[in-house]
């Protein structure tokens, strides 16, 4: 019983950091629900239980890590309640979701440098900007390819750790 208190305990220091992280508060704490899990997948009926919260609110943060492709539904033949599970690739799918947001900041930055002239400091910063935002866009291809083979060599005894 310890063991699962300490572990709930570490699933809610994890949300924290995660909403520190920008992530919003129940989206979070549902996302180290199926973090922390020792289920196969779970209905928003057992996070609502777990987080002892609403049906409405845990449904948003279903839709929320839905959308951005950490979890995913499951088929739950003879349930009448949906099931998820937190994606096998589901930081990787994070990362390259996250796409939108880097060329959207990519977009701000070439903006600012049309409307900014070449000797304004402003300019200067706009540029560097849209320097690091093409950098990390050319290399998130390669960075991706390179995880996906680092998990396919990794050995399974290193999931026990």
């Amino acid at each position: 019983m310890n063991d699962r208190f300490e572990e709930w305990q570490a699933a809610e220091r994890l949300a924290l950091t995660l909403i520190e992280g920008g992530l919003q508060r129940m989206a979070a704490r549902t996302l180290a629900v199926f973090l922390f899990t020792d289920q196969e997948s779970v209905t928003a009926g057992e996070i609502a239980d777990r987080l002892e919260a609403s049906a409405g609110s845990v449904s948003g943060a279903v839709k929320s890590l839905l959308s951005v492709g950490l979890i995913e539904r499951l088929p739950a033949p003879g349930s009448r309640r949906e099931h998820y599970r937190l994606r096998e690739d589901a930081w990787a799918i994070l990362f390259t979701s996250q796409n939108t947001v880097i060329e959207t900041m990519l977009g701000a930055a070439r903006s600012g440098i049309a409307v900014t002239n070449a000797e304004d400091p402003a300019h200067r910063r706009l540029t560097q900007m849209r320097d690091f935002y093409e950098f990390l866009l050319a290399e998130l291809p390669d960075l991706l390819q390179r995880w996906h083979q680092h998990q396919r060599r990794r050995p399974a005894a290193r999931d026990a750790r």
